[in-house]
């Protein structure tokens, strides 16, 4: 298969550029997407601060169903911050696994419209049910299942707006994380003041009004995204992967690495979450075609290096929060802001810096000048998030006997999205890419192995925020970042000529 039929072809006018140049569909796409992204991102914010300052105080911890089960079970008896941060930890990555499955099953039997729209309702319902406390475990089960039914089948629609030579279509996705961002600049100033200063459930109530909006919007964008036939999609998807040989292999590897994890600590301490996600993988390799496989492979390969590069940003939304509520001079004239406005400030540095990212490159193409492949922007981005990680220590080691003033977090997070507009936009882009044309939606779901990867990382390190001491532990985020660094750096040199080639 070549590159060329790693998108499929449109029913769509070819002049469609209504919306900023790119076809109205894309609009659509980006809005609904904010609003999921707004829902998620209020989960995100006020989660951890959540637990840490209400939901796991012993008082409340036992009127959680199950939950005390669970903390014995899974966790290992731990409490308050670690607990706290492990099951963000699990959550926010099982939300990045399950859209694997929810890729096979729009390729394979709903269709990515039916799937998606299955999904936004799972997330409402989750969204909702926050609102009870003694429910929250299977309110986050409701998000798992939405996230894992909606987000890779939203962002292969993305592509498919797109023929495989159309050059608009990496600039679409910048303006997919754009919409995101604005999300995630407002998401705290809602959700998170309604959630800190009213009431935490007024937070994550406000998520599901949102959700059920995006719902009612995505129906009303029918018309203009790409058409499905879904007969053909089922039998492409057959073609593409072997559903029978991913289950076997799946559970094979689950068998074998649940047995390994009774001898070997390393894999027993990356718990059930960590050992479905490395089973899901391994199965994934196994099902796809042999024609397919060596760029199934390839992109398997760059999960984990995208992860290490991505590890600080997403311990913006665990470890970092609890930094920042207790260590952060967040008092101006008498009025104490939120915590979560820090994500505010994350949010909206993001957003300038995906444009400014976005048109920096765009005018040196325009002038004719030199421009990176996407594996050369992700070198480039990396030395950011060096840079933004070294200032989260300079922060620590320069604070003295008071609170830390916020230059040097806000330096993090303006030179951290510079990294990231070069990071994540683009490798999203090179999936849609070189993802073989049977299996589109499917390829997308393993692209979000990376955060899966990340933040269940993020939830085992972040436990460690209580004990270790805290320059050491953003040194040893910025380690992780150089490790990213020398992985991008590797794959380009071993793969990534044969990766362009294809």
């Amino acid at each position: 298969m070549t590159a060329a039929e790693a998108t499929p072809e449109l029913d769509l006018p070819a002049h469609d550029r209504a919306f900023l140049g790119h076809p109205k569909g894309l609009g659509y796409l980006a809005f609904v997407e904010g609003c999921e992204r707004f829902s998620y991102y209020s989960m995100q914010t006020l989660l951890v601060l959540y637990m840490v300052k209400y939901l796991l105080l012993p008082e409340n911890i036992g009127g959680v169903i199950g939950l005390q089960w669970l903390q014995a079970a899974a966790y290992g008896g731990k409490e308050g911050q670690p607990l706290a941060s492990a099951i963000f930890g699990d959550y926010s990555s099982l939300v990045y696994l399950t859209p694997i499955a929810g890729g096979l099953i729009a390729d394979r039997w709903l269709g990515r419209r039916a799937t998606l729209l299955a999904g936004a309702v799972a997330m409402a319902i989750g969204h909702f049910l926050m609102a009870f406390e003694g429910l929250f475990l299977f309110a986050l089960l409701a998000l798992v299942v939405g996230v894992g039914l909606f987000k890779g089948n939203i962002a292969s629609q993305v592509g498919e707006l797109y023929g495989p030579k159309d050059l608009r279509r990496a600039m679409a996705f910048q303006i997919f994380y754009i919409a995101i961002n604005v999300s995630v600049i407002i998401a705290p100033l809602i959700s998170g003041t309604l959630g800190e200063k009213v009431g935490w459930h007024y937070g994550f109530g406000t998520a599901g009004v949102v959700m059920v909006a995006g719902l009612l919007l995505y129906i009303k964008a029918g018309p203009w995204l790409p058409k499905e036939d879904r007969a053909a999609d089922a039998k492409a998807s057959a073609d593409g992967i072997d559903s029978k040989r991913l289950l076997g292999f799946t559970a094979a590897a689950l068998v074998v690495l649940f047995l390994l994890g009774q001898v070997v600590p390393q894999i027993a301490a990356i718990g059930i979450s960590g050992e479905d996600g490395l089973a899901v993988a391994l199965g994934l390799l196994a099902a796809v075609t042999a024609a397919d496989r060596p760029r199934v492979f390839a992109l398997l390969m760059l999960i984990p290096i995208l992860a290490l590069a991505m590890l600080t940003n997403q311990q913006i939304f665990n470890a970092y929060l609890v930094w920042a509520d207790a260590q952060f001079q967040l008092t101006f004239f008498g009025t104490t802001l939120p915590t979560s406005y820090m994500i505010t400030i994350d949010a909206a540095l993001s957003f300038s810096m995906l444009a400014a990212v976005a048109l920096y490159w765009k005018w040196r193409s325009d002038k004719g000048g030199w421009e990176p492949d996407e594996i050369g922007k992700m070198i480039i981005g990396s030395f950011f998030v060096i840079g933004g990680g070294l200032c989260l220590y300079l922060a620590a080691i320069t604070q003295g006997t008071g609170k830390i003033g916020l230059f040097w977090p806000v330096m993090f997070h303006l030179l951290n999205s510079i990294g990231f507009a070069h990071i994540m936009p683009v490798s999203l882009a090179l999936f849609t890419k070189v993802a073989p044309k049977a299996i589109v939606a499917t390829v997308v779901g393993i692209y979000y192995l990376t955060f899966f990867a990340a933040n269940k990382t993020v939830g085992i390190i972040g436990g460690w925020y209580s004990t270790m001491d805290t320059p050491s532990f953003w040194l040893m985020h910025v380690g992780t970042a150089v490790a990213g660094l020398v992985g991008f750096i590797g794959f380009k040199m071993v793969i990534g000529q044969r990766l362009n080639d294809a």
